[in-house]
């Protein structure tokens, strides 16, 4: 399997160092607000990534922080941290907020098929191991007192810069030109970075007294550290956006290989920005959307999972409701192809040249997800299995491989094929979808009807006509 790796800039083969067990870190949320949209496509590719290793036979141990302090409002630490100045904001405790936009990020997850990782750690929980990374830097003399707090100093690191394939003196030049964000007072650098920041006298949660003063760490020094602990000191895969590329992910690897002497990161894998109707999405602009509010318009969360789908994710997205719109069509019409050929029974004799060609396009299909995650043309070859078998006849045993086939591919594409299985319907339900069908035949629209609305009101259960036939789906209301 091959992955662009932003360090090398080309694609590589993703090779394990042990038994195929690969260590898979990915920069979680700040828990100040509702992630929107276009954070959750990240972890949608985060989470295609994962399923595409699994499915490649990597026993993937995968890793996600919660920030829940050190993240300024700003990258140039100054400023307040934002989940304090949320909670100020929103007149609630930082414990209660914290936990609120957690759950509501978990649920958001959910609702797009996206696994839970393996581990998810908070930055609050994991000072001790943050204190013991500063530690190792200090004692090797990377680090220097100011007033605001302990700082890296990036000019004694001598790759620093080389994931934006930069350096120190040129990225020193370029950051003084472009007249950067304030910086705090008393640094060396304009590149340099906080591992611990005072605290003001009357911040009282989320504060630690240690042998460095009474503060809080600096964000960076979070994934660093708690990478580490879980995953050891050169970790297989980290993943992000690449907004993280000049700042946080640089800095991450200055830390880390400073303190340890090796290697952090073997491949760095980073997913492109969404605008929305080719707009920067933000706050400000009031264009930022949420899963839930997808959801409150009548889309299924999953139409947004398959409309990422369709971008490649080094690519940007342009994010329009008519392209959710077609992205729903276009999923509601693959379950109900999953519905119409999970119902097929019986035996028979198989057709092998159909076969073999299903074969060949389940082939071609990771061919394709095994090339830097190529889900557009990924999706080509599903759809083109799905042609192959429109209009034919198939009996029970044709189907069933069929069926195996595209569960296989959604074991990653991760669309829940599984839920639309004519085998999953209760059985009432499912002989009350059949006689909607026959009276749909004989032109019975009444009937037809008052079978919808009792699927709807007994079994919450929503029917939905397409091209490739009835679509029916869990009711979200």
């Amino acid at each position: 399997m091959f992955v662009y790796n932003t360090m090398s800039r080309k694609k590589e083969g993703i090779r394990a160092l042990k038994d195929k067990r690969l260590g898979f870190y990915a920069c979680g949320p700040t828990v100040y607000f509702y992630a929107h949209i276009g954070n959750m496509r990240t972890y949608v590719t985060e989470d295609l990534l994962r399923r595409a290793l699994a499915h490649e036979g990597y026993v993937v141990r995968h890793v996600m922080n919660i920030t829940d302090v050190g993240h300024n409002v700003g990258d140039g630490d100054v400023g307040e941290d934002k989940v304090r100045a949320e909670a100020r904001r929103e007149h609630r405790g930082i414990s209660e907020m914290i936990d609120f936009y957690t759950g509501k990020f978990l649920e958001e997850e959910a609702l797009l098929g996206i696994q839970r990782p393996d581990v998810m750690c908070r930055a609050s929980e994991h000072i001790g191991a943050m204190i013991s990374l500063i530690e190792k830097l200090d004692g090797k003399g990377y680090l220097y007192r100011t007033s605001s707090g302990m700082y890296f100093d990036t000019s004694k690191f001598k790759d620093y810069g080389r994931l934006l394939g930069s350096s120190f003196e040129k990225m020193s030049k370029e950051l003084k030109a472009g007249a950067r964000v304030e910086r705090p007072a008393g640094l060396r650098n304009i590149t340099d970075f906080a591992v611990w920041r005072f605290a003001e006298p009357n911040e009282k949660e989320l504060v630690w007294d240690t042998g460095y003063g009474r503060g809080f760490p600096g964000w960076h020094i979070e994934c660093s550290a708690m990478s580490m602990e879980y995953l050891g000191e050169t970790i297989d895969i980290h993943a992000g956006g690449t907004d993280h590329i000049p700042i946080h992910h640089t800095n991450e690897i200055a830390q880390s290989e400073a303190a340890t002497g090796k290697r952090f990161v073997r491949y760095w894998v980073h997913g492109a920005f969404m605008t929305i109707g080719d707009r920067k999405m933000s706050k400000s602009l009031r264009n930022v959307y949420t899963v839930e509010d997808l959801v409150k318009r009548g889309y299924l969360p999953l139409s947004f999972r398959y409309m990422c789908l369709t971008v490649h994710y080094r690519n940007m997205m342009n994010f329009t409701f008519d392209g959710l719109e077609h992205a729903q069509r276009s999923l509601k019409s693959l379950y109900a192809f999953i519905s119409r050929i999970s119902a097929i029974e019986g035996v028979g004799h198989v057709d092998q040249e159909l076969i073999d060609k299903a074969e060949a396009l389940r082939k071609e299909f990771f061919e394709c997800i095994g090339d830097d995650l190529g889900t557009p043309t990924a999706l080509s070859k599903m759809h083109g299995l799905m042609n192959l078998v429109r209009g034919v006849k198939l009996n029970g045993s044709e189907s069933r491989r069929i069926l195996d086939i595209m569960l296989d591919l959604d074991s990653v594409l991760g669309l829940e094929f599984n839920m639309h299985l004519s085998s999953a319907l209760q059985k009432e339900a499912k002989e009350l979808i059949g006689k909607r069908e026959d009276a749909r035949r004989r032109k019975d629209f009444r009937t037809s009807d008052e079978i919808r609305s009792r699927l709807r009101d007994e079994f919450r259960i929503t029917l939905e006509d397409t091209e490739e036939g009835t679509v029916w789906y869990t009711s979200t209301d």
